[in-house]
């Protein structure tokens, strides 16, 4: 893999992360969160997709395998999809606001966000994440990328699941016929 194509997508994810910790600080106060052993299941296989892609230690046996051969235009389509995914997260996460957290939760006085890039996916944050998980295992071009891609999924889709209860509660039928109106994850697909 290119060394510096890797810089850059390594750039993308720790400016995303800086992001985050600093959006953290201005949120509404909780009404109602998650169970602890939910999260800590999440957090697990957040941990494991992440070490997947930028640890060299999980690079062994087939997880080692290249999918594709090294081409630096497959190296740099997968940053541009790094970007294009992480922006369209960063967008997501700015709608929210106040109303955002890192566990599932339902904020004092929340607010169902409807517009954006919330009229695209229902859960848009996580679609960018997967868009630019899928961006940096192109990059990678290992089989440990396609695996990290398959356990983000997952996780990213349990979570929303979880999410997703909490909002049919909060917001009754208006949230239902949001769900029946735009897909969870994929546009037009799930």
């Amino acid at each position: 893999m290119q060394q510096d194509v890797w810089d850059w997508i390594t750039c993308v994810w720790m400016l995303v992360g800086v992001y985050w910790l600093v959006s953290a600080l201005r949120s509404k106060p909780v009404a109602r969160r998650e169970k602890v052993m939910s999260r800590l299941f999440h957090l697990a296989i957040m941990t494991a997709a992440l070490a997947l892609l930028f640890s060299s230690s999980t690079g062994v046996g087939i997880l080692s395998a290249r999918l594709f051969p090294e081409d630096s235009r497959l190296a740099w389509a997968g940053l541009g999809l790094t970007v294009a995914g992480c922006a369209f997260a960063v967008w997501a996460r700015a709608l929210l606001g106040s109303n955002w957290s890192a566990t599932v939760t339902v904020k004092q006085d929340h607010q169902l966000i409807r517009r954006g890039p919330y009229t695209i996916v229902r859960h848009p944050i996580y679609s960018g994440f997967l868009l630019g998980v899928l961006g940096t295992a192109l990059a990678l071009g290992e089989v440990r990328g396609l695996v990290a891609l398959a356990v983000a999924f997952a996780a990213w889709h349990i979570k929303a699941r979880t999410e997703e209860q909490f909002l049919v509660e909060q917001f009754g039928n208006t949230y239902i016929d949001y769900g029946h109106e735009v897909k969870q994850l994929i546009p037009f697909v799930l």
